[in-house]
C-alpha cells in the first residue's frame, strides 16, 4: 500500500488532499476512508471446527485453523495466544450468524493486530528505544553544557535553544511509538481489527463494496470479547466539497490525538480508472507517526525538503500487482484448481517483495 504523492502543506509530508487527487484523476468519486491501525497485519484463517480445516485445507489443525503473517510467516510463537484468538473469532462468527450467512465453514480475514510490540518488540528495542536512548544520552549533557557556559557569560542563547528543539523533537518521537506499545500478558491485552472477508467457501469478495466488509465485520465485535474491534470508517463523494471537508477534518482529529491516519480506498473493492485498475488503498499518516518512519527531526526545514522528492511509482507499482496476484491466488484456492497453481501467485508476491523499494513508504 502506497503513500500518496508528497504534500507542499507546510510541516506536513502526507495530506489526504493528494489522495484525494489520485483517486479523482482517475475518475473514482466515492471513496471510503478507515481508520489506520498501527499494529501488525496478520491473515486469520478460522474453521467452524477441526473437522473443516482437515476436509478443506487438507491439515492436522488442533486449533481449526491458523494466523498467518503478510509474508506467510506462523504468526504467533505461542500456541496458546493463536488457539484463544481464533477461538473467540470462532465464537465471534456464530454470534453473528456469520458461517449461516455465507454459506460457509471457514473464512479468510484480513486484519490488524495491536499492540505493534507484540510482534515488534525486537525491532521497537534495537532500533526505535535505541535511537531514543543515544539521543538523550548525547543531547541531555550537551544542554547542560550549553546551560553552565551560559552561566558564565558565554552567548550560548542561539545553540542553547537549538539543542532543547532537538531534545523537544526526540521527546516527541518517544511519545509517538510508545503509543502504539504495551504489555501483552494474556489475550486480554491484544486487540483485533478486521478489515476483510477475503475468502470463504465458494466465494472471494471482491465483489462486495468496502462498505460491506466494514458492516459485516462489525457485527463481530461484542461486549463478551474486548479482543475484536471495529474500525471507524466514514464514506466520501469527491463531488462533495463539504463531504472532503469533513473527511480531510476526520484525519486531522485522529492524528492530532495520536492515531497514525487513515486509508483511503474506493468504494468498491476493485475499481477502475481511466488507466486500469487503480490502486486498492492509498494510505494517508500524521506528522507524529511519521516521525516514527523517518525520524526524530523529520520536520526540520531541511530534513522535510529533502523528504518531499521521494517517489511513489515504484511502490504503486508494486502495490497494483500485489494486490491482482493475491486476488488470484483466492479465486483459485476457492475454485478448488490444483495447489501449484495457487502457489504460483503466492510466489510471484514473494518474489515483488524481494524487489528493492523505500521502506518507509
Amino acid at each position: 500500500m502506497s503513500p500518496p504523492e508528497t504534500t507542499r502543506r507546510p510541516g506536513l509530508l502526507e495530506h489526504p488532499d493528494e489522495a484525494f487527487a489520485y483517486f479523482r484523476g482517475e475518475g473514482v468519486t466515492r471513496l471510503i476512508c478507515e481508520q489506520k491501525h498501527m499494529g501488525s497485519r496478520v491473515v486469520v484463517i478460522v474453521c467452524r471446527d477441526d473437522a473443516v480445516a482437515r476436509r478443506r485445507f487438507g491439515i492436522e489443525s488442533e486449533h481449526g485453523g491458523i494466523c498467518y503473517t503478510r509474508t506467510g510467516r506462523r504468526f504467533f510463537e505461542d500456541p496458546a495466544f493463536e488457539r484463544g484468538l481464533l477461538e473467540q473469532v470462532r465464537q465471534a462468527a456464530t454470534r453473528a450468524g456469520l458461517w449461516e450467512a455465507l454459506e460457509t465453514d471457514w473464512l479468510c480475514l484480513d486484519c490488524e493486530l495491536m499492540p505493534w510490540s507484540a510482534k515488534a518488540r525486537d525491532l521497537l528495542l534495537q532500533q526505535y528505544a535505541a535511537t531514543a536512548s543515544a539521543a538523550r544520552g548525547s543531547l541531555l549533557p550537551a544542554i547542560a553544557v550549553l546551560q553552565q557556559a551560559q552561566a558564565t557569560g558565554v552567548d550560548t542563547v542561539a545553540l542553547l535553544e537549538r539543542y532543547r528543539d532537538r531534545a523537544s523533537a526526540v521527546e516527541r518521537y518517544i511519545t509517538a511509538y510508545r503509543g502504539y506499545c504495551w504489555a501483552v500478558e494474556s489475550l486480554e491485552d491484544l486487540r483485533l481489527a478486521p478489515f476483510h472477508i477475503l475468502a470463504s467457501e465458494g466465494a472471494v469478495h471482491t465483489e462486495r463494496s468496502h462498505l460491506w466488509h466494514m458492516e459485516t465485520l462489525a457485527g463481530l465485535t461484542s461486549e463478551a470479547s474486548s479482543l475484536l474491534l471495529a474500525t471507524p470508517f466514514r464514506l466520501t463523494d469527491l463531488e462533495d466539497a463539504a463531504a472532503v471537508q469533513a473527511a480531510v477534518a476526520w484525519w486531522e482529529e485522529l492524528t492530532g490525538r495520536g492515531g497514525e491516519g487513515m486509508v483511503v480506498k474506493p468504494l468498491e473493492f476493485t475499481a477502475r480508472g481511466r488507466r486500469g485498475v487503480v490502486q486498492p488503498a492509498i494510505k494517508c499518516r500524521g506528522p507524529e507517526y511519521l516521525r516514527i518512519i523517518y525520524g526524530p527531526e523529520y520536520l526540520e526545514p531541511a530534513n522535510l525538503e529533502r523528504l518531499r522528492s521521494r517517489a511513489v511509482t515504484h511502490k504503486r507499482s508494486l502495490a497494483i500487482r500485489e494486490f491482482g496476484l493475491g486476488v488470484e491466488s483466492l479465486r483459485r484456492f476457492v475454485g478448488g484448481e490444483p495447489l501449484f497453481r495457487v502457489h504460483e501467485c503466492t510466489f510471484a508476491v514473494l518474489a515483488l517483495e524481494s524487489e528493492p523499494v523505500d521502506p518507509r513508504l
